[in-house]
């Protein structure tokens, strides 16, 4: 836990100055002004605990850390945040919303906000004043965190992930670019693992991962969960077919992943011994940042997810909304904080600390400056435009959620990969559940 001063603001950082941020008095000054004429003043003795996932790029959390002490120093909010892996989010915000007690405000993954419709403080008056300034919001970060026409919490993010591959591997597997549709990143993932440089995408319990690369298959056939009336569909023959190309790829992936997290293939790439995965801008980072990792960093590069035979985009990226409980007992303080987050002079130069690993789902976001620090971080800007929200073509809510955080479309696809049951078991499995919650 970090409970922030303004002498830990005074001291600054070296990542947020590399990066070109307000560190120091200029950032406490900003603060300040902002503060004085803030449409949300926070309350006298106003104290925050705060959850976060935990940061993937250490130069993102410099950033948000002086964020946050700049808020406390020109507030006098008390602010006390601790960081939590994914896996832990959602579970420790679920045991405060039953509780009412313990956290202010939950920073976490997909729909999170949607798990508990009851219990959170709205947000619209923060969602209006922030789109209106900043030139709207994507439209999937707007449904993930909206339910009819209220804001349940704010996505501050999307954590994007896209193709990350060793260009000397695809190169010997006689893909000089990598490919755009289904069929040929098969015949990729083949031509790796023929030449002893495997492909590996999780098929674990890893909340961004996996989720996030399963559906985009599962979408890609053109198959879903529900349709838009959330009705269940997942017993299709396009589902069907999502398994098997699943099956074919997954028989290419390096030995392990059905076990793997959310930092396993991070391991893997980085110790060489994978060569094609799908992740944040964090495994380039930390090559790039490692003086024995140069020759991985040189040869790493991004690349779009390819598309599936629906012939459109079909991404699932990690969205990072941010909530407040409405049991708080500093509710301005709460929209204050979230607000002061996305302001420009603290969110361009965020999103610069956080080197590409973040994305933004403010229109006027789309010329920042970290887009173009590095050729390679450019595939990442796109992120949040060309997601689909966590519910596919269903409805955002408690129930899209739910699902997500079940790991149910994850089950389907690792239980027909690893040979644990068939494909219409494995179908029939996730159909059962999903009726359950869509009842």
């Amino acid at each position: 836990m970090h409970d922030f001063t303004r002498r830990t603001l005074l001291q600054g950082g070296t990542a947020l100055a590399t990066a070109g941020a307000l560190t120091g008095p200029a950032l406490f000054n900003f603060a300040k002004a902002w503060a004085d004429t803030s449409p949300w003043k926070a309350e006298q003795g106003a104290k925050l605990t705060v959850m976060r996932w935990k940061r993937f790029v250490p130069a993102e959390d410099d950033a948000f850390n002086e964020m946050v002490a700049a808020f406390k120093a020109a507030t006098g909010t008390d602010m006390n945040v601790f960081s939590e892996s994914f896996e832990d989010v959602q579970p420790k915000a679920s045991v405060a919303a039953n509780t009412g007690s313990g956290l202010d405000l939950a920073w976490g993954l997909h729909t999170l906000p949607q798990l508990f419709p009851t219990k959170v403080l709205l947000m619209n008056d923060v969602a209006d004043y922030l789109g209106k300034k900043y030139g709207g919001w994507t439209d999937a970060a707007a449904k993930t965190c909206k339910h009819g026409n209220d804001w349940l919490g704010i996505p501050v993010a999307t954590i994007g992930g896209y193709m990350t591959y060793r260009k000397s591997a695809t190169d010997k597997a006689g893909f000089s670019s990598f490919p755009t549709d289904f069929p040929g990143f098969l015949a990729m993932c083949k031509a790796l693992k023929a030449n002893n440089t495997p492909a590996g995408f999780a098929l674990g319990h890893a909340t961004g991962d996996a989720n996030g690369w399963l559906h985009w298959v599962l979408w890609g056939h053109g198959a879903y969960t529900v349709d838009k009336d959330d009705k269940v569909i997942i017993n299709s023959p396009e589902t069907v077919k999502a398994l098997e190309y699943c099956k074919e790829l997954s028989d290419t992936f390096i030995p392990g992943v059905a076990s793997w997290n959310d930092s396993s293939n991070n391991k893997a790439f980085l110790s060489g011994e994978l060569y094609c995965t799908a992740n944040g801008i964090s495994i380039y980072v930390a090559a790039k940042d490692d003086p024995t990792k140069k020759d991985l960093a040189e040869d790493t590069y991004h690349a779009l997810w390819p598309v599936g035979p629906v012939g459109h985009p079909t991404e699932l990226q990690l969205a990072v909304p941010i909530l407040a409980f409405n049991f708080t007992k500093y509710p301005n303080a709460a929209k204050a904080f979230i607000a002061f987050m996305l302001e420009k002079e603290n969110y361009d130069k965020w999103l610069s600390g956080a080197r590409g690993y973040l994305t933004h789902t403010l229109n006027a976001y789309d010329n920042s400056p970290v887009w173009t620090a590095d050729p390679k971080n450019a595939v990442f800007a796109q992120a949040s435009k060309r997601a689909l929200p966590a519910s596919g073509i269903g409805t955002p809510g408690e129930k899209a959620a739910t699902a997500i955080a079940d790991f149910l479309v994850v089950d389907m696809f690792a239980n027909y990969c690893t040979g644990t049951k068939d494909a219409k078991s494995s179908i029939s499995d996730c159909e059962r559940q999903l009726k359950r919650i869509y009842r």
